[in-house]
């Protein structure tokens, strides 16, 4: 089995043809006549590239090329997993008895074959060959970058460093299993990312701000770079004096877009599978009980137009879709991939992901998000008499049920119903158990931002989301 060398012409699939087909048929066929359950081939061609501006600079340029296949059996509940850049014929054979030997199975085990071959290739990527010749060259990349940088010191007075982040990775993969599955997509992602470190004697602040959107060639030229450095340096100015907030117990707003990085770390991650099987998931016996406030309602989905999360197929070849976690409060689903549906019982929900081919796929979000309410932003504000507002968050932690700390990059105090003084210092903490339910007010303001997400499959591209929310009590870890 040959794939194509990885370059502009690797988005037309020449090389998938009958040959191509019949050399995946053979690999299945072997891997079930050895005894396994079920043989999934996983083929990967990658090309990259990501640059890194600093002041006026232009620092790192980093391009990388890939391209291998993952080999996934089962028997029963349990899994063998082999992945191989070897392409040959001898080399795929040898990853796949590798990988039949993690379950006891190798070539003299004879058992009857029940594999009816591959059906029509669905190719999801046909209609998206002009990816590449569509996006921005490398000069075109740079000098947006560039300018990015240099327009954050124009309108940063105290700027002191400055740093603008570019990556584009287009993605092909083909997807072939024991079911019949047989299917083709290609990925387009692009991140841009501008950080600014503001100084004035003591006082110092950091924020840093990212967009990211998959199958959108002309993401990087249509940013708006003007708007961008001007925002993020009105949010750097306004904390480079913001004093440091009191700790204690009390109400928050936190902004839409990605203050939903709270929900994805602290409750959507306890709703994928993987946490069922570890059994490290609060929620795992929870199934249409109530675990959230009634105003909650949560999905998980592949579907939305360029976010960062979409894909029209997951990684183990099934269409995306559209998942309600929450409902009205209450749990609905979980996310499943393949392992999860046999060790679990749940249905698979289009959530099988991996990194790269050198992962085994497993249950991941997509575009998680809490959806719109009925109240405006100021209305959430105006019902707080004393608490703060989380307008940007920042890093944080997340333990194995739900236990949670975030930094708030930008907040700033609520008194008696209004916005008042900015403040720094702040750690929000809890517990998703507690949290949840105590998540009282959605605004009519839903907004997604991109982000990165690591797990047990390797870090894969995510979109967080929610409109403004209001907790009616969270711990606020500060001075």
């Amino acid at each position: 089995m040959t794939t194509a060398r990885l370059s502009q012409d690797f988005l037309e699939p020449h090389y998938i043809d009958d040959l191509f087909k019949k050399n995946l048929e053979e690999l299945i066929s072997y891997g079930i006549s050895a005894g396994a359950n079920f043989v999934e081939i996983f083929v990967e061609n990658i090309e990259s590239v990501g640059l890194l501006a600093e002041q006026d600079t232009l620092t790192s340029v980093n391009p990388s090329i890939g391209k291998g296949v993952g080999i996934r059996v089962f028997l029963g509940q349990r899994d063998g997993f082999v992945s191989t850049n070897d392409l040959s014929k001898q080399g795929l054979r040898f990853a796949l008895d590798q990988a039949l030997g993690m379950l006891g199975l190798d070539k003299s085990t004879q058992s009857i074959l029940n594999f009816d071959g591959l059906s029509t290739l669905k190719d999801y990527g046909a209609s998206k060959s002009n990816y590449l010749i569509d996006c921005p060259t490398l000069k075109e990349s740079t000098s947006k970058l560039l300018e990015a940088t240099h327009l954050l010191k124009k309108s940063g007075p105290h700027v002191n460093v400055r740093r603008g982040s570019y990556s584009k990775t287009t993605q092909e993969v083909v997807v072939a299993s024991s079911d019949g599955t047989y299917c083709r997509d290609l990925r387009l992602y692009q991140s841009i990312g501008l950080n600014v470190l503001a100084l004035d004697k003591e006082h110092r602040s950091s924020i840093g701000r990212r967009i990211g959107t998959e199958g959108k060639p002309s993401t990087l030229i249509d940013w708006d770079i003007e708007k961008a450095a001007i925002e993020i340096n009105a949010s750097a100015e306004k904390m480079l004096y913001a004093k440091y907030v009191d700790a204690g117990q009390m109400p928050v707003v936190l902004a839409n877009k990605f203050g939903g990085v709270i929900f994805h770390e602290a409750c959507g991650h306890l709703l994928e599978t993987t946490q069922i099987e570890r059994g490290t998931s609060p929620f795992a016996n929870k199934l249409n009980e109530k675990i959230a406030h009634s105003e909650v309602t949560a999905v998980d989905e592949g579907l939305t137009d360029g976010a960062f999360g979409s894909i029209a197929i997951d990684d183990e070849g099934m269409e995306t879709q559209k998942t309600t976690l929450i409902e009205n409060g209450i749990l609905k689903r979980f996310l499943c991939d393949r392992a999860g549906e046999i060790r679990t019982g749940h249905k698979r929900t289009g959530s099988g992901r991996r990194q790269s081919y050198a992962f085994a796929a497993a249950s991941r979000m997509r575009n998680t998000y809490i959806e719109k309410g009925e109240y405006t932003p100021e209305q959430l504000i105006e019902s707080i008499d004393n608490g703060i507002y989380c307008k940007s968050m920042g890093g944080g932690s997340v333990g194995a049920t739900g236990q949670f700390n975030f930094s708030v990059e930008e907040g700033y105090l609520i008194k008696k119903g209004k916005l008042a003084e900015p403040v720094k210092g702040a750690t929000l903490i809890g517990e998703a158990v507690e949290v949840m339910p105590r998540i009282s007010m959605c605004a009519n303001d839903l907004d997604l931002a991109a982000g990165f997400c690591g797990s047990v499959s390797g870090n894969i591209n995510v979109t967080v989301g929610q409109p403004h929310i209001k907790v009616d009590s969270i711990t606020i870890g500060g001075r």
